[in-house]
Order: structure tokens, then C-alpha cells, then sequence
């Protein structure tokens, strides 16, 4: 019996189609999932019955009947032990193959710490417990994406056969990008140089032509989630921009990063002054006390923590980035020990020691879940 169930099992599994073994999208490989499930506990329950089935007829009834009962008890078998194998294979593989950062435009944390967003060209992804996903909403391309206490702002473009304008102009969201509120220049700006105050909700940009709310190029900035709009006159700013970050908390900071130093203002953007020099500024991020962390290249790529009131920076540890540097990092909001960054070449690294070691969590775009 044990040969004729062999022949049988490598008989089934050469029928078994390719694409049980392929890795899909996220939205195929749960369909997989479920189908998987169906199948392992359907085909477990015909073994149990024709088991049984079998141990009572084969001493009562001779001839044919015991016999189709035996062969579709080892057929069940067969079925147990693909699906079975299926499903294993698919819950290994479900979510780490799968993710793919095509672009990074922004980086953050929920307001519980428990999920990291990255806009990534063709919607938000999301990493949280070790594990990349998917979340529901449409696809848009954001940009210039902030999180924020309650949700957050953005701009940038809509997903193939949204019924929002193009360009997005800014909208939020407070559902994780479940749905979207569209606030103003819908069909006029993509702002890629933006930021929002995560507990004051004051928006900056760096408008990059003029629109119907904003006569010329250059920063502007609304405490009333764009109702009016203020030109700041950025008055000690003689470069090109590479950078902006607005205080979480106090509405008239605003930092922004050059090819050559860090500048900040406390009057909306109206004055600035310089805070760090010699450094190629590559990304800019407030944490919920107000520290600063500057991303840039000096020679090599390094992280720093800035004191903007007293001036003292500290350089934080980075793992070996040749030829790259940090595009966005973000700190956890309830843990200050967890930090994360990207950079140009879409890696992601998470450290739980505040820089003392890092992880990498996706690999050129491509995201790399816990196994175990």
C-alpha cells in the first residue's frame, strides 16, 4: 500500500499548478491563503470519513465497494498532505517577497508607535511586529507626505482611476489612507517640498510656481489647514533648499537643510539663521521634544541629533552606507529608542538602541520580514 500511495503523491503533485509556488500580489497571495485553508481542512475531513468508512466495510462487503473506499481514502491522504504543504509554504512566504518600495517620498510613525507608513510610489506600506503589508486604500503616488497626531497631510498625485483632481494640491487623511479629504490646489500644485507640525497641524511648502492662492515661488505657510495662506520673506537664505521640517509643537519653527548647513527660523520662516555648517543636507526631522536630526553627507554619511536652542549636536552611529545616504528618518513617538531611516538607494534600517545597532529592513526596495 505504502508504494501505491508514493506513486499516487507524485502523480498529484505533477499536476499541481505552478503557480501554487509563484509569489503574487498581496492581495492574490491572501486570496491563495484562504483558498489554501478551504482546501486543507475539506480534504482532512473526507480523510477521517473514508478512513472510517473503509474500517467498517472491508470485513463486511466484499468486492468493488472497499475497494473505491480504500482509493479514495488514499486520494484524501493525498489532499491532506499538498494543501498541507501549500499552506505552510504560503504562511512562510506571504509577506516579505512581496513588498516593494518602488519609490521612498516620506516616512513615520502612528501616534501609537506601532506602525511605520512609507509612501512608496503606488500607495502607503506599512511595517509593524517585524512584518511588511499592504493597507486598504487607493494608490496614490504621495509626496511630500507628513505624519502627523491624528493621521497625515500630503500631496502629490492621484492613483490610476481616482476620482481626485491632478495634481493632488494637499489633502490628510485620518484613517491611515483609508479615504482622503482633498483641502486646497487640487488640480494645481504637487508640493514635494512640504512638512506639517505633528501636534499643530501648520503646514510650510515650498511652492514651486505661482497658483491661484499663491502669487509667486517660495515658501508659504497656513495655521488654518490652508483656509489662508502667509508668504514667508526667508531673509538670511541666499541657497537652493534640499530639506524641511517644522516643529512638532511650536508652529513659528521651521528648519530647513542646503547643499551647506542646517538654518532655522522662529518667526515663520521670516529670518533664518545658520545652525550647522559644512554639511550637505539630505533629510530633516523634529521629534516630539523638539530635537533635531540632520541626515547629510561630510565626506562620508552620517545621522546627527542638533540641540537648535543651545547649538550642541551629537552624531549618531550609522551602519556602513557606501555611496548612500539618509533621505528620511523618523523617531518612534512613545519609544524614543527606536529610530528608522531610508535612503537613496530604498534601504530601511531600524535600530531599538537609538543607533547602537541597526536592521535592515528592506533591501533596495525590497522588504525583508521576520521569518521566526
Amino acid at each position: 500500500m505504502l508504494k501505491k500511495i508514493m506513486i499516487t503523491l507524485i502523480f498529484a503533485l505533477s499536476l499541481l499548478p505552478a503557480s501554487a509556488f509563484a509569489h503574487g500580489t498581496s492581495e492574490e497571495h491572501q486570496r491563495e491563503m484562504a483558498l489554501n485553508t478551504y482546501m486543507l481542512i475539506g480534504s482532512g475531513i473526507l480523510f477521517v470519513l473514508l478512513f472510517v468508512l473503509y474500517l467498517v466495510t472491508k470485513n463486511r462487503i466484499k468486492g468493488l465497494v472497499p475497494k473505491v473506499i480504500k482509493w479514495g481514502w488514499i486520494l484524501s491522504l493525498v489532499g491532506v498532505l499538498i494543501s498541507g504543504g501549500m499552506f505552510l509554504w504560503g504562511n512562510r512566504t506571504s509577506v516579505s517577497a512581496e513588498t516593494t518600495l518602488h519609490h521612498i517620498h516620506g516616512l513615520g510613525y502612528s501616534s501609537d508607535g506601532k506602525r511605520i507608513f512609507i509612501p512608496a510610489h503606488d500607495g502607503l506600506r506599512v511595517y509593524s511586529q517585524g512584518q511588511w503589508k499592504t493597507p486598504d486604500g487607493a494608490k496614490h503616488d504621495y509626496m511630500g507626505f507628513s505624519m502627523v497626531d491624528d493621521g497625515f497631510y500630503s500631496s502629490g498625485h492621484p492613483a490610476p482611476g481616482s476620482n481626485l483632481k491632478e495634481p493632488l494640491g494637499i489633502v490628510k487623511s485620518t484613517d491611515e489612507g483609508k479615504t482622503i479629504k482633498a483641502l486646497d490646489l487640487a488640480g494645481e500644485t504637487d508640493f514635494h517640498g512640504m512638512s506639517v507640525g505633528y501636534k499643530t497641524h501648520t503646514i510650510y511648502v515650498f511652492n514651486p510656481a505661482p497658483n491661484s492662492k499663491m502669487k509667486s515661488p517660495g515658501m508659504y505657510y497656513t495655521k488654518d489647514e490652508t483656509k489662508t495662506w502667509v508668504k514667508s520673506e526667508m531673509k538670511g537664505l541666499n541657497e537652493d533648499l534640499s530639506a524641511l521640517v517644522v516643529h512638532p509643537s511650536k508652529e513659528a519653527v521651521v528648519t530647513v537643510g542646503t547643499q551647506n548647513g542646517v538654518y532655522v527660523s522662529k518667526d515663520y520662516g521670516q529670518n533664518f539663521e545658520n545652525v550647522v555648517s559644512d554639511i550637505q543636507v539630505t533629510s530633516l526631522f523634529f521629534n516630539n521634544e523638539g530635537a533635531l536630526f540632520v541626515g547629510g553627507i561630510k565626506k562620508e554619511p552620517l545621522l546627527l541629533q542638533v540641540d537648535v536652542e543651545s547649538g550642541k549636536t551629537v552624531e549618531i552611529n550609522l551602519p556602513d552606507l557606501k555611496e548612500d545616504a539618509v533621505t528620511y528618518v523618523a523617531q518612534n513617538p512613545v519609544n524614543e529608542n527606536e529610530l528608522v531611516f531610508a535612503t537613496y538607494k530604498k534601504d530601511v534600517y531600524l535600530s531599538g538602541d537609538k543607533g547602537q545597532s541597526w536592521k535592515k529592513i528592506a533591501d533596495q526596495g525590497k522588504g525583508i520580514a521576520k521569518t521566526s
